[in-house]
């Protein structure tokens, strides 16, 4: 059986009708008053100007950033070859270095030690030159910013916490820590040594 559907008229609601008195043209309402519409221009262009103002500031920031990374990146890489045009001839006298100590006979090895040492000796004024300091830490007391404990031994000539051997060198790259001193640090004996 099918329902019937109804359409009843809906009563008792009052829809609301237009106001007859009312006026739909926007120019009848409020409109700003001459002084208000030049206020809000005024504030328009000022803000157009601040927008166009930021987006350059902006733009500038980039290019800054990119300008100073590329700088960056130019000045490390002419440090690195004024070091390196440095370091080339300490590599060219090991070179040859090697070749002599392939053909050195006994009574060659004393000048072959004072050919070495003498590059050796090229090398650390060029690393100093650099900037680079070595960390002298044997019989210093021991100081974890610039040491590093390898290990411990008893020792009743070296006070106690003081560096009794260094076991590998540590540097200074113009004052700041590039490499700890691997040392070895004195403690008291566990027995006092017998009395003589």
């Amino acid at each position: 059986m099918k329902k019937k559907e109804m359409h009843m008229p809906i009563t008792g609601t009052a829809e609301a009708a237009p106001d007859a008195t009312a006026s739909t043209d926007p120019a009848s309402a409020s409109a700003p008053a001459p002084e208000q519409l030049a206020e809000l221009q005024a504030r328009a262009a000022k803000a157009d100007e601040h927008w166009d103002r930021l987006l350059r500031t902006a733009a500038d920031f980039e290019n800054f950033k990119k300008r100073a990374a590329r700088e960056r990146h130019e000045t490390a890489q002419s440090t690195a070859a004024a070091l390196l045009q440095k370091l080339l001839p300490v590599l060219d006298h090991f070179e040859m270095a090697q070749t002599a100590a392939q053909t050195a006979r006994d009574d060659k090895l004393a000048s072959l030690q004072a050919g070495i040492a003498m590059i050796h000796q090229q090398f650390k004024g060029i690393l100093a030159e650099a900037g680079l300091e070595e960390i002298d830490a044997t019989g210093q007391p021991f100081d974890p910013t610039l040491h590093e404990a390898v290990s411990q031994l008893e020792s009743n000539d070296v006070p106690e916490g003081h560096v009794l051997q260094q076991i590998r060198k540590g540097y200074k790259l113009h004052h700041r820590l590039l490499r700890p001193a691997a040392v070895v640090v004195a403690k008291k004996p566990a027995t006092p040594p017998p009395s003589t």
